[in-house]
C-alpha cells in the first residue's frame, strides 16, 4: 500500500484535507469520468443535442405569480441550450499549452426551467453580517477542524499535524516567486505558492488576521463554504440556484452566446465584468478598474437585470458536480446528479460553482463564460468564492400557507425534502 502519511501528502492534497480545497481552474474542467464507456472519455467533441422544445405538462411557469421580493428579479421560465460546443471563448495564444479544453461543458443539450426569482447581486458582506448577527452562525472557515474530517485523505488520523486543524482559508499570495512557477505541473497554483492557506482568513478578515470588511460592506462576501451558503439561504427563506437555473439566468435571454451580453468580450472597447487582464498570475493590468473584487453591481446588468453573473467571484450552485452529467441530464428542471464525482479527487465529492472571478484570465481558466463549469469541496471557502440566492413560486406558496407571506429573514418553511436536501422544483 502506498505511504499516505502526512509527510508524503502533496501540498494540493493537504489543502483538500483541511477542508479548504477548490481544485485549481487548470484542472477544473479537464478531467472526465474515468469509467469505461463514459461519455466524458471521448477525444472528439461531444455531440450537440437536437432541439426538442415541446409543450410540457404542466406548462412551464413563465408569468411572475406575485410581487417581486426586494432585491430580486423574476426570471421567466423557458427553454435554452445548456453548454457550448465551441468551448472556452477568446483563448490567449498560450492558453491551450497549459490548460486543455473545457470538456465538461461541451455537450450542448436542451433544458427547460420553470420561472423563479433570483438575487440581483451576489450576497454582500453587509447581508451576510446581518445573518451572522441574527443567528450566531460560525462559518466553516472560522471553526477548528476535527481529525475525523480527514478520514478520506489520511490513513492514520493520529499523524495529522496540529496546523491542519486551525481555522483559516485560501488566499492569493502576491509575494510568490515567479521564477518557481511551472504551469506544466498539475495544481501549480498550489504547489508553486500562488494560493496559500492563511490562518485566520475568513469572511470577516478576507486577507487574514488584521484585515477587515469595514468599508467593503457592498462587496460580495467570500470565504464561505457551500454549507455556509446553504445556511444563509435557509435563514433568508431562499435556496441556492441549480446549475441549470444559474446558466439560464446568466444568459439573460440570449442564445448561444459566451457572455451575458453577447460574444464580444469588450463591446465598445469597455470591460463588462471584473476579471484578470494580463498573463496570470504575474501581472493584472486591472483594465476593468479593479485589481481584486469589486463592489456588487459595478458593471451593467444582463437582460434579466442581474449583475456580475460572470467575473468578480465564483458562485455556489445547489448541484453535485460530475463531468459527465450533461449526457444524462433530465430535460425539465435538472437538479444535478445524486452524488458527486471529481475524477481529480474521486474520494472528495464537490458541488458546482459558476461564473468565474476576478482571478480568471484568458491565459488561465476562462471561467467567466456563461457555460464554464467549476467545482469546490463543500467545506471549502476561498478568497474569490461567494454566492447568490433564488426563490421559486412553490417555496413562497409553502411559506404563505405557513403564515410567512412576508418572507422575513429567519423563516423556516419546510425547504427540505425527505432526504434532508433543499426542496427544488420537480424535474422530468
Amino acid at each position: 500500500m502506498a505511504d499516505r502519511s502526512p509527510s508524503r501528502i502533496p501540498k494540493s492534497v493537504l489543502i483538500a484535507a483541511i477542508g479548504l480545497v477548490c481544485v485549481t481552474a487548470v484542472m477544473a474542467a479537464v478531467f472526465v469520468d474515468p469509467r469505461p464507456g463514459a461519455r466524458g472519455d471521448r477525444d472528439d467533441p461531444l455531440p450537440t443535442a437536437e432541439p426538442k422544445r415541446t409543450e410540457l405538462d404542466p406548462p412551464l411557469i413563465v408569468e411572475e405569480p406575485g410581487p417581486t421580493p426586494e432585491g430580486m428579479v423574476w426570471i421567466p421560465g423557458g427553454w435554452f441550450t445548456m453548454g457550448d460546443a465551441r468551448g472556452a471563448p477568446d483563448k490567449h495564444p498560450d492558453h491551450l499549452e497549459v490548460v486543455p479544453e473545457h470538456r465538461d461543458s461541451l455537450h450542448e443539450h436542451e433544458v427547460a426551467v420553470d420561472g423563479f426569482w433570483m438575487d440581483k447581486t451576489e450576497v454582500t458582506n453587509a447581508q451576510f453580517r446581518d445573518f451572522v448577527e441574527a443567528t450566531g452562525y460560525v462559518t466553516d472557515g472560522e471553526r477548528p477542524r476535527s481529525p475525523e474530517e480527514f478520514a478520506a485523505q489520511v490513513a492514520d488520523l493520529s499523524q495529522i499535524p496540529d496546523e491542519w486543524l486551525e481555522p483559516g482559508s485560501i488566499c492569493f499570495n502576491p509575494g510568490f516567486n515567479p521564477d518557481k512557477v511551472d504551469k506544466r505541473r498539475p495544481g501549480w497554483v498550489y504547489t508553486d505558492g500562488i494560493w496559500n492557506v492563511v490562518p485566520g482568513a475568513n469572511w470577516r478578515a478576507p486577507e487574514g488576521e488584521g484585515s477587515t470588511i469595514e468599508g467593503r460592506e457592498d462587496y460580495p462576501v467570500v470565504h464561505v463554504s457551500w454549507n455556509d451558503a446553504v445556511a444563509y439561504c435557509e435563514w433568508a427563506g431562499k435556496r441556492l440556484p441549480t446549475e441549470a437555473e444559474w446558466e439560464y439566468a446568466a444568459r439573460g435571454g440570449l442564445e448561444h452566446k459566451h457572455y451575458p451580453w453577447g460574444d464580444d468580450p469588450n463591446p465598445g472597447g469597455r470591460w463588462r465584468h471584473n476579471i484578470w487582464q494580463g498573463v496570470f498570475p504575474f501581472h493584472d493590468e486591472a483594465s476593468d478598474g479593479f485589481p481584486a473584487a469589486a463592489p456588487v453591481a459595478s458593471f451593467p446588468p444582463n437582460g434579466y437585470g442581474l449583475y456580475d453573473m460572470t467575473g468578480n467571484v465564483w458562485e455556489w450552485c445547489h448541484d453535485w458536480y460530475r463531468p459527465d452529467y450533461y449526457a444524462d441530464s433530465p430535460v425539465r428542471n435538472p437538479q444535478g446528479p445524486a452524488e458527486g464525482l471529481d475524477p481529480v479527487e474521486p474520494y472528495n465529492p464537490k458541488r458546482v460553482q459558476r461564473g468565474g472571478s476576478f482571478m480568471c484570465s484568458d491565459t488561465y481558466c476562462i471561467g467567466y463564460s456563461v457555460h464554464s463549469r467549476m467545482k469546490g469541496e463543500v467545506l471549502g471557502g476561498m478568497f474569490h468564492t461567494g454566492f447568490r440566492c433564488v426563490l421559486d413560486p412553490a417555496m413562497r406558496d409553502r411559506a404563505e400557507s405557513a403564515g410567512e407571506a412576508d418572507q422575513s429573514p429567519g423563516a423556516d418553511s419546510s425547504r427540505r425534502d425527505e432526504n434532508g436536501d433543499e426542496a427544488l422544483p420537480q424535474s422530468s
